[in-house]
């Protein structure tokens, strides 16, 4: 699979380039920038053979299979339905679009093409998300009461493109999508917000810098997402369910890679496990590139980001902000 990237992103080593060089059958063989000479440095530092002179250029490249959409969240939709319309295999980069009808959008493009279209929360492609998810559906903790997610980080420079509201910034956005995504993984069904509170930014009230949001469950349960890239809450990416079972505590459920904890209460009984695996990363363009070759690998596709965008949305709506445009 010959993959293309759309913009030389600073996430694109980690999330693409170095995970192809592990990845049997896959090559990063182009990418176009919007200044020529950008891409052509990115090009020369990451060893990428073709550098397109636009971002149309490359879409139309016919030795190309696939495109990695890394660009400002409110240019995912516009160039994931120009691959679509040209043929391409298309990862995009969380958060999926700026809003539920743009995932829409992109969903019916996508529809009877044959090609994979696939969100890249890479984290859903690790095992752990694996193990967790398998806790919560097999029933070990038995019926689930309580589902918490979060993903905070400090982010105070204030002038980058994620808390810009033109590009579909903000809080849950970017940190916020994670919690929201596991928040739905864990969750016996979909959930639906009660209510939202957002810390917004002084010069643009309309971005949110964090943003919590609660929740019913499927079953009578609830649930909560915490999410900030600037508040008291500097640094926090955990997930915990409680069942009328037992419990299930999980630090760092994003890029297990690094250190993570795993904790797992039922009847009674305490245990920790270490689960191990490649990068999140490398799992993920492995399940692309599987389900490009035909195989049900996909775990992220636009059903999905449809029902994601869609909890987004509402979230905003609760905390009484507009949604991204």
């Amino acid at each position: 699979m010959r993959i293309g990237v759309l913009g030389a992103a600073r996430i694109a080593p980690a999330a693409l380039i170095r995970s192809a060089r592990v990845v049997d059958g896959v090559e990063v063989a182009a990418v176009a920038a919007r200044d020529r000479g950008r891409a052509a440095t990115f090009a020369r530092r990451h060893g990428v053979p073709t550098v397109h002179g636009s971002y149309e250029e490359l879409i139309a490249d016919p030795t190309l299979d696939a495109v990695y959409v890394p660009l400002p969240n409110g240019l995912h939709a516009q160039w994931t339905l120009a691959a679509i319309a040209a043929g391409k295999h298309v990862l995009c980069e969380k958060p999926f679009t700026s809003n539920a009808a743009q995932a829409i959008a992109v969903r019916d493009a996508a529809a009877g093409t044959g090609l994979v279209v696939m969100e890249a929360f890479h984290y859903r492609y690790h095992p752990l998300a694996r193990r967790m998810a398998g806790v919560v559906r097999e029933g070990d903790l038995g019926a689930i009461e309580r589902v918490e997610t979060s993903m905070c980080f400090p982010l105070p420079r204030f002038s980058d493109i994620r808390y810009q509201y033109d590009l579909a910034g903000g809080a849950l956005m970017d940190a916020g999508c994670y919690a929201v995504h596991c928040l739905r993984m864990l969750s016996p069904g979909e959930p639906t917000v009660t209510a939202a509170q957002a810390m917004t930014l002084r010069r643009d009230p309309r971005v949110d810098r964090a943003m919590t949001a609660d929740f019913t469950l499927p079953g009578g349960g609830t649930g909560r997402i915490q999410a900030s890239m600037w508040s008291s809450t500097l640094l926090r990416i955990r997930a915990d369910v409680i069942g009328t079972r037992g419990t299930m505590a999980v630090v760092n459920y994003a890029s297990p890679q690094f250190p993570s904890r795993f904790t797992l209460t039922v009847d009674g009984r305490r245990r920790r496990e270490r689960i191990v695996g490649e990068p999140t990363y490398v799992h993920q363009l492995r399940a692309f590139a599987r389900a490009v070759a035909g195989e049900r690998t996909n775990l992220t596709p636009p059903d999905d980001s449809v029902a994601q965008m869609s909890l987004i949305d509402a979230i905003y709506s609760a905390a009484g902000l507009p949604l991204r445009p």
